[in-house]
């Protein structure tokens, strides 16, 4: 009897060829994804193709675009990517008169900076100049003349001053009739706070607490013959 006779399988010849085409074709769009990657890079971060052509500037007032494009100090043509906003802020919020910033960018070319500026509720006189003092007791700005606004004659100006917050909580409930027509605001304490209208009239203030209620009842009161108004107790008024 004769052996079986054994029959080989085919061989796989041609998948591992197959196999080998794809992974080079795969391998060949990974490195061409990378290229472009490496070459949008290059073009966005290291050259003028997408730098800075346009530095807006909004929220302006007492301030000019041109002085913050000048405290920005963002080269034309630098890239746009690489623009550290927050250093330009930085830099914009160390003029004068800045209380907030906002750096964007908006692509391809501009930078966008938007600020706040502070604005005065009252001078103070220094060295026979007048600055602005803003509601948070920060002098901020020289001006060359006196805006018609109180001037506070104090022995402290600043956020911890308690007598400058309770004259600034005076001033800042007045409406702008009423703070046109104040003089100055002197207080020995925090709670002896005294408006000087502009025509000699005075009134006695008292502490900065319920300021709203006060200046309320002083556009009234004002109405009324007298020199001297006492709202300290809103509830309870004087006029003499």
């Amino acid at each position: 009897m004769s052996p079986p006779t054994r029959v080989a399988p085919p061989r796989p010849t041609a998948a591992r060829p197959a196999r080998s085409s794809r992974r080079r074709l795969v391998l060949g769009i990974v490195a061409a994804f990378l290229v472009a990657v490496g070459a949008a890079v290059y073009v966005v971060g290291f050259t003028g193709v997408l730098g800075v052509r346009h530095v807006t500037v909004t929220g302006v007032r007492a301030l000019s675009a041109d002085e913050v494009r000048a405290a920005a100090g963002v080269p034309d043509g630098q890239p746009l990517a690489r623009v550290d906003t927050g250093a330009v802020a930085d830099h914009v919020r160390a003029l004068p008169g800045v209380e907030r910033v906002a750096v964007a960018r908006s692509w391809p070319r501009t930078l966008r900076i938007t600020i706040t500026e502070r604005h005065g509720v009252a001078v103070v006189k220094r060295a026979g100049a007048y600055w602005l003092v803003d509601p948070d007791g920060v002098v901020f700005q020289r001006v060359a003349a006196r805006p018609k606004l109180p001037l506070f004659d104090l022995t402290d100006i600043g956020r911890d001053s308690p007598t400058a917050t309770a004259a600034l909580a005076a001033v800042t409930a007045l409406p702008s009739r009423l703070l046109t027509a104040v003089a100055t605001v002197r207080a020995a304490t925090p709670e002896q706070v005294t408006l000087t209208l502009t025509d000699g009239r005075t009134v006695f203030w008292g502490g900065g607490e319920d300021s709203a209620a006060k200046a309320s009842v002083l556009g009234a009161l004002l109405s009324r013959p007298g020199r001297h108004y006492d709202v300290s107790t809103p509830s309870v008024v004087t006029v003499r």
